[in-house]
């Protein structure tokens, strides 16, 4: 079983997938739409990575403020993971995903990538912080049993 990790925007949604074991997370791809309310092909497109990659956890990133409110974005991301645990049959986890783009930009810029081409990677790379934030954390959590 692999996990997704999903960033979630109004016009595209980064997508990430752990290995095998749940230690790395890796992008996959970004999913573009034309339109913020338009997610049946969004929604298609997750449920065909799902099955290609064996997926049995989804986590999706929930945008907070930064002052722990929650706003406007935070409500249409509990709709779209009411629509992907209801299309999908899998547990959609919410993991806090402040400043995961400003992190996502600053990598991609260290990296040398041109800012005409940052904004086609910079949700992929935020779903990989996301996801890979998650699996930190469960390792970290089932380390602590450890003496």
């Amino acid at each position: 079983m692999r996990i997704m990790g999903l960033d979630f925007g109004s016009k595209t949604v980064g997508v990430a997938i752990s290995d095998a074991l749940l230690v790395t997370a890796q992008g996959v791809e970004t999913i573009s739409r034309k339109s913020p309310g338009k997610l049946r092909r969004t929604l298609a497109r997750i449920e065909e990575l799902i099955l290609e990659y064996q997926v049995g956890k989804i986590v999706l990133g929930y945008p907070k403020n930064m002052n722990n409110t929650e706003g406007e974005r935070c409500g249409k991301t509990l709709e779209f993971q009411e629509m992907l645990e209801r299309r999908s049959g899998l547990s959609v986890v919410l993991w806090d995903e402040r400043l995961t783009t400003v992190a996502a930009e600053r990598t991609l810029m260290e990296s040398g990538v041109r800012r005409e081409r940052r904004k086609g990677y910079v949700d992929k790379v935020a779903a990989v912080l996301i996801l890979q934030s998650y699996l930190d954390a469960q390792a970290f959590q089932a380390g602590k049993g450890e003496p």
